[in-house]
């Protein structure tokens, strides 16, 4: 089981920017697919984006042009920049790890994002 902590979320009105950040307690990070994920109202949780170990990335449509994901496998991090920010992508959003071998999977608690119009 990976522990991981975000960081980043708050409040900001439609257009504006926020990052989020995660950081693993593992000795292997660069054996995990990295991911966040929120859960808009109403819906089940989703992808927004995920990058691999060799920094290839996948995104949700609803992101794609707006959101840029990276890692950094020496500090154990991910970070999620999320520009033109929109009320809809008001959610808590979620760190995840998944190990590339087993598929086990670790989350985070969760940071809130608040886009007001």
């Amino acid at each position: 089981q990976v522990q991981l902590v975000e960081s980043g979320g708050g409040l900001v009105e439609a257009g504006g920017s926020l990052r989020l950040s995660c950081t693993a307690s593992t000795s292997a990070f660069s054996v995990y697919v990295m991911g966040w994920y929120r859960q808009t109202s109403g819906k089940e949780r989703e992808l927004v984006a995920n990058i691999d170990p060799r920094g290839d990335s996948n995104y949700a449509d609803f992101v794609v042009g707006r959101f840029t994901i990276s890692r950094d496998n020496l500090k154990n991090t991910v970070t999620l920049q999320l520009n033109s920010l929109k009320p809809d992508d008001t959610a808590p959003n979620f760190c995840n790890a998944e190990h590339i071998i087993s598929l086990l999977r670790s989350w985070g608690q969760g940071t809130q994002v608040t886009v007001s119009s």
